[in-house]
């Protein structure tokens, strides 16, 4: 954690969303298991007794076998937006989180639960939307506990260079300067420096460089076109792209527009 004494107040520190980027870019799909299917998957278990629920278990990056320890209320395959998504790379590979310590999701999860059991009408946009509750909810936790290792996940926990993450990840296109981030973050630009690849583990420009690629290669999942891509993430030109994007990738942006692949992600860069 930063020491107070080395920072300087800041006009726009002001308060940030760390996590609506991220679901404004990356789709939340959900896939409900069969209800008493023991050999199913899942990375978001339920898990309880009585019919009550008592934990919420979260693999963000693979599937567990529905054997959580305790009674599967309900469970599902959460995909939000595949492997190019930064945070979901960034989070622990298990996160159990005990729902009595945490009211609010204790309730999303009751009511998953019973849409999850239940096959009335508009039972999939239901669970689309709790999932993303929860999803949501176990995101801020996680966050809220922080990280030990650098990287994204310890920079969203950092009491103030979560608000130059969150300042690259909201104006992508915005040129930014060390100076002003250093200025959202409330600290000296020596002070930013310093701390900004200790915490995140990359400098500021690499960090930006990385997040503009990950959105410009979901855009032309999308089918977007590549000078307008280009445009929209913040490089000055089609070539300019093509040429990091090449790097980042090892293949043309051309390549991918419109197919709707997975690319290699760089999220190991973030």
């Amino acid at each position: 954690m930063d020491n107070p004494n080395n920072m300087i107040e800041s006009p726009v520190a002001a308060r940030r969303d760390r996590l609506s980027a991220f679901f404004d870019a990356f789709e939340l799909s959900v896939t409900v298991a069969p209800r008493g299917a023991r050999d199913a998957v899942a990375n978001l278990v339920i898990v309880g007794g009585g019919g009550s629920a008592a934990s919420a278990v979260f693999c963000p990056r693979s599937n567990a076998m529905l054997d959580p320890g305790g009674e599967v209320l309900a469970a599902a395959v959460i995909d939000f937006g595949g492997v190019t998504n930064p945070l979901l790379s960034a989070l622990p590979e298990r996160t159990v989180i005990h729902l009595t310590e945490t009211p609010t999701l204790h309730a999303v999860t009751s009511a998953f639960v019973a849409e999850a059991s239940d096959t009335r009408c508009g039972r999939q946009a239901a669970l689309d939307r709790l999932c993303e509750v929860i999803v949501l909810l176990v995101l801020r936790k996680v966050i809220d506990v922080g990280s030990t290792r650098p990287g994204l996940l310890a920079g969203l926990s950092h009491p103030a260079l979560h608000r130059a993450l969150v300042a690259m990840h909201d104006q992508p296109s915005r040129q930014w300067r060390t100076e002003e981030l250093a200025e959202i973050s409330g600290m000296s630009r020596s002070r930013f420096m310093t701390l900004f690849p200790k915490v995140v583990g990359t400098t500021p420009a690499a960090y930006l460089n990385a997040w503009r690629l990950t959105l410009g290669q979901r855009e032309l999942q999308r089918g977007e076109r590549v000078k307008s891509v280009a445009r929209r993430v913040g490089f000055g030109s089609a070539a300019a792209f093509s040429r990091a994007y090449t790097r980042a990738f090892g293949h043309s942006p051309v390549s991918l527009r419109g197919i709707g692949t997975e690319a290699p992600n760089i999220a190991a860069a973030m």
